[in-house]
């Protein structure tokens, strides 16, 4: 059994090298190859989200698919989306799912000529609001404080907004150091998207993939990025998948007067309330998270395995349905459940994403 991490640097070029010399109906795709004693590649890039629940999916499948090396580099949404639109990777791990303006026949050099591309959910989990202040174990935020602090406007960890939802708490005349990822990030979109529409009147971005640059702050790459940011320094706070946490203090966030903690009931919750968006192909299942509903707790990640309808080569795409269909089904979600705290897709849309993934060629 084989599991690799591999640069997108690398396969953005190895990829172009390829591309080269060859007519543009013969382009090859990255991975996907078999190799003469009977061995496959199928590779991955993108969500670092998704890096634990990968590990352990990677793993499973290969145990059970010994002739089949998978290949996931957990280097970023952005990259995930880049590489697969270049056609570095068979799949793309993305934390949202390509715009409207982003799909479109013929954009994505590994599909054929007519295909799009389809956004599958294949991991749920809550974004943490994680700290490190020295002496203190637990926080309560509301969205307006967290919106002020990642803004820029809440500066001190005394700042009366902050003692007002954490009364018994010994907050210190400590400067705040909010830590953001400083890479193209599904998290960061997710973030603002949520700060977006929960505390518009302080959060005054739309959501994005790019932290705002105007409301300065420390950058830090990639979810691990953050978590050693926040980690190596008192005073700190950043965002970042509830898996990555560790031993960082994980605030609560007050939903309609009642703190949530981000969990994984917490996180399922969203898409009972969401609807997937409007205009996309019968099997492509991108959401657009509801995230003001009451009891749910709003900094939710949805993130998405991105593949083609129609791959240029047939063989890739049985492998990737192979792989997609085991990590959406059953009993890959439990293995993510187990690995790294996200929340299993319902019955429902198990049964959806099946349906989609059936329709790969």
């Amino acid at each position: 059994m084989r599991i690799k991490t591999i640069a997108t640097a690398a396969l953005v070029t190895a990829a172009a090298l390829a591309f080269t010399g060859c007519a543009s109906n013969e382009t090859p795709a990255a991975g996907g190859s078999t190799a003469a004693g009977g061995s496959k590649t199928l590779t991955g890039v993108g969500s670092s989200a998704q890096k634990a629940a990968q590990e352990k999916w990677v793993a499973a499948f290969q145990t059970k698919n010994s002739t089949v090396t998978v290949n996931y580099s957990p280097d970023g949404s952005g990259a995930g989306r880049s590489a697969f639109i270049a056609g570095a990777a068979n799949f793309a791990g993305s934390d949202r799912p390509f715009k409207d303006e982003e799909m479109g026949a013929g954009k994505f050099a590994g599909c054929a000529a007519d295909s799009n591309a389809l956004n599958l959910p294949v991991y749920i989990s809550p974004i943490a609001v994680v700290f490190n202040l020295e002496g203190v174990t637990e926080l309560t935020f509301d969205t307006d404080t967290i919106a002020g602090i990642f803004s820029g406007k809440i500066t001190k960890w005394n700042d009366p907004a902050i003692v007002k939802t954490n009364p018994s708490a010994k907050l210190p005349d400590l400067a705040i150091t909010a830590v953001h990822r400083g890479d193209d990030s599904g998290t960061t979109n997710n973030f603002t998207d949520t700060l977006n529409k929960t505390s518009p009147s302080v959060w005054t971005e739309k959501a994005a993939d790019t932290f705002p640059a105007a409301f300065g702050g420390e950058a830090a790459n990639g979810t691990s990025g953050v978590i050693q940011a926040v980690t190596g320094g008192n005073g700190s706070i950043g965002y970042a998948d509830a898996s990555a946490a560790g031993k960082l203090g994980k605030a609560s966030i007050l939903v309609n007067g009642k703190p949530l903690q981000p969990t994984a009931d917490a996180a399922s919750a969203i898409l009972d309330n969401s609807k997937v968006i409007p205009g996309r192909a019968a099997n492509d299942l991108a959401y657009s998270l509801e995230r003001t509903s009451e009891g749910v707790y709003p900094a939710v990640l949805v993130s998405y395995a991105i593949v083609c309808q129609t791959y240029k080569d047939a063989a890739v795409g049985t492998l990737v349905k192979d792989y997609v269909g085991y990590i959406a089904s059953a009993d890959g979600q439990s293995a993510a459940a187990t690995a790294a705290g996200s929340a299993p897709l319902s019955s429902a849309l198990q049964a959806k994403v099946k349906t989609a993934i059936d329709s790969v060629k």
